[in-house]
């Protein structure tokens, strides 16, 4: 029997009362719901060293092995971000740059962005898209950007808007239904799922 798909959901801030993570993990509910085995990435959790320069690593460091071999187990990624200044957190411009195309070459890619204006995170989840991109990796057409953040969740982390937390599920199932197509799938079959993908509604 083939195993489940193995999804790490990342989370790009490190703010202890995250609204990112609680997107992000209302959409890793969804990866589960769907029959993915889903695990999330606390950066605050992995204490990384600044890259200062991808041509002189600073030699091995335990936290960056440990999330490269997560990411290396990884099927697909969920990718979070909050936007700050127009572009994705420092904290996962970071992360991003310490890993590869070892990393990253082939998975499936869901991006998650939260801001705290009426734009929402579009321009970190364009950022982000085009890194995924440059890594080899493919990134789902839809993605779910949340605007407003300050209000856009409840006490309990749930969202207060029923059509963000309906795009935030729909996210995590269709990150499963590619990834098993991806591994198992012919191209044909594949090809066929992407073309009848949802549109993308605006973020």
């Amino acid at each position: 029997m083939a195993r489940n798909v193995r999804v790490l959901a990342v989370c790009g801030s490190c703010d202890p009362g995250s609204k990112t993570m609680k997107a992000l993990r209302l959409a890793a509910g969804a990866v589960s719901e769907a029959g993915g085995d889903v695990e999330v990435l606390d950066l605050r959790d992995y204490p990384l060293p600044i890259l200062f320069s991808p041509h002189a690593p600073a030699g091995s460091d335990a936290a960056v092995d440990a999330v490269k071999a997560k990411f290396r187990e990884a099927d697909a990624l969920l990718i979070g971000s909050p936007e700050y200044h127009g572009s994705y957190s420092g904290a996962l411009k970071n992360l991003l740059d310490l890993m590869g195309f070892e990393e990253f070459e082939g998975k499936m890619v869901a991006l998650v962005g939260v801001a705290g204006g009426a734009l929402g995170a579009t321009n970190a989840l364009n950022h982000l898209r085009t890194v995924c991109r440059q890594l080899h990796s493919w990134v789902l057409p839809d993605q779910v950007s949340v605007a407003h953040s300050s209000n856009a969740f409840d006490a309990a982390g749930r969202p207060t808007d029923a059509g963000t937390a309906k795009r935030l599920q729909d996210l995590g199932v269709q990150l499963v239904k590619f990834a098993l197509l991806h591994r198992d799938a012919s191209a044909n079959a594949f090809v066929q799922y992407w073309e009848q993908s949802l549109q993308n509604p605006g973020g």
